[in-house]
């Protein structure tokens, strides 16, 4: 019994805490145009407020080009530049990118860990801003409060330069 109390014990204290998830997938639409550029984007969460909780993701040119350096035009993107990418120094390990040709990706983020960080209990909402070079710009926002009991599962649809964002949080 003693063995058996011990080795369950000596479990419990090695097993790592669960922690809650943010499993995002971003769409990014194939264009039909002559002139394609890739977008810049970038992806936070902010607060009731609209104040930055966590910048998740920044994806740009990061070499520079005849054109200028990659963070030139990183204004662009007017609301998270507004929000706190202007205070960023770029780059910023674990959330700058190259920027992503057309298609579907996957991020995640867990509770503790950068870029997420901890977030404290209230409602926040996931913000996907891209704008394109001879293009548009668009901004999808995805509504959530933290944390979760249940796994729930949020979406929205952009309707030119981003397709579906798809939000899945995990207790």
């Amino acid at each position: 019994m003693r063995r058996l109390l011990c080795c369950t014990l000596a479990l419990l204290l090695t097993a790592p805490l669960a922690a809650a998830e943010l499993d995002l997938t971003v769409r990014i639409p194939e264009q039909k145009v002559a002139e394609y550029h890739r977008p810049y984007a970038a992806i936070w969460i902010e607060r009731a407020d609209r104040s930055v909780a966590a910048q998740l993701a920044a994806w740009y040119a990061q070499k520079d080009s005849k054109e200028g350096a990659g963070t030139k035009w990183l204004p662009d993107l007017r609301q998270w530049w507004r929000r706190g990418g202007r205070e960023l120094s770029l780059p910023v390990d674990g959330v700058s990118g190259a920027t992503r040709p057309a298609g579907q990706y996957q991020l995640k983020f867990v509770d503790g860990q950068a870029p997420l960080g901890t977030l404290a209990p209230g409602d926040y909402t996931l913000v996907v801003e891209a704008a394109r070079e001879v293009g548009g710009r668009e901004v999808v926002r995805v509504p959530f409060t933290w944390p979760v009991s249940a796994t729930q599962h949020l979406s929205a649809q952009g309707s030119s330069e981003l397709g579906a964002v798809s939000l899945d949080i995990n207790p």
